[in-house]
């Protein structure tokens, strides 16, 4: 599931963080070097092997996905060549990026800022909190009360791979799902054949696990699924018109591929005879699943829509 979720973070971003085009990233690889921007004399340049486009840094996304940018934090931030003040100086930074985030609402409390350095550079940092480097108690009192911990080297590549993934997942949450407007769905329960099923406050405090955007995108998945269900499936070739359901999250509710196909479906008709009245209506083997979710993927690709989408 985790690697099925850093494949989808990973699309997204190459393709839509950037205003300039695609920008390939790796996770947490190359997020790690975007903020690593060294201030180098001419002669050090020679020797620095990785020039960064200016226009795709992480903090240069970051502005362009939030509008604005993080007060305190310029798009390209120089850094000092002492190791030691180096670390500081990016601890800080992604101290303030991570404080940033959790103001717009993010849910981050479980990622240190430790876990977004390079590995050269939490090496350096759990030397100082240990007291191991001449000379660096005084700066470690700058972390002084937290908790430390000190991890072999792959355990800490997986920490800070899941670090980064929650980071980008938390700012597609905070910046782009906003962009949702609950003024372009209607209200379900205008919908007469939705009046006996449950329906789902969009207002901000009624759920601790989705936000108001969230819950916006399920009322909107409810709607095309139970307005067409009879339409794609009338004519069903698998099972006859599917039953009605409350959709009520984004893993189980989708896993048949129905509750998509819908979706879809209400822009793009057409692909009704050609894809969706082949699909398994009432799915119950692996087989049928998969079946479902090839067909849902063909019709995709049948739009060319430019999003690598796998099964």
């Amino acid at each position: 599931f985790f690697q099925k979720t850093l494949a989808a973070v990973k699309t997204w971003f190459t393709l839509f963080g950037w205003s300039k085009g695609q920008n390939p990233i790796s996770i947490p690889y190359s997020l790690r070097c975007d903020v690593c921007i060294v201030q180098l004399t001419v002669a050090q340049e020679k020797n620095f092997k990785r020039k960064l486009d200016k226009d795709k840094g992480f903090y240069e996304m970051l502005l362009r996905l939030n509008g604005q940018p993080i007060p305190g934090l310029a798009a390209s931030q120089s850094l000092p060549l002492d190791p030691v003040e180096r670390m500081f100086q990016l601890h800080w930074q992604h101290s303030e990026l991570l404080s940033f985030l959790k103001s717009q609402g993010a849910c981050l409390s479980h990622v240190m800022p430790e876990f977004l350095l390079a590995p050269e550079d939490y090496k350096i940092w759990t030397e100082v909190n240990t007291g191991l480097r001449r000379g660096s108690m005084r700066s470690s009192g700058k972390l002084s009360g937290k908790r430390i911990f000190i991890l072999e080297d792959s355990t800490f590549e997986t920490m800070s791979k899941r670090a980064w993934t929650d980071v980008l997942l938390q700012i597609y949450k905070v910046f782009v799902l906003p962009r949702v407007s609950s003024r372009l769905i209607p209200d379900p329960s205008s919908l007469e054949s939705l009046q006996n099923m449950p329906g789902i406050k969009s207002e901000p405090l009624c759920s601790n696990i989705y936000s108001r955007y969230e819950r916006t995108i399920l009322i909107w998945l409810n709607k095309h699924y139970e307005k067409n269900r009879k339409i794609v499936w009338k004519d069903s070739q698998r099972g006859g018109i599917p039953p009605m359901r409350w959709i009520v999250n984004f893993d189980r509710d989708l896993l048949d591929g129905l509750v998509l196909a819908a979706q879809i479906a209400a822009y793009c008709p057409y692909l009704i005879p050609t894809h969706f009245i082949k699909m398994y209506t009432d799915p119950r083997t692996h087989e049928q699943f998969l079946h479902n979710c090839l067909i849902l993927v063909k019709a995709l690709h049948a739009v060319s829509l430019q999003i690598d989408v796998k099964v």
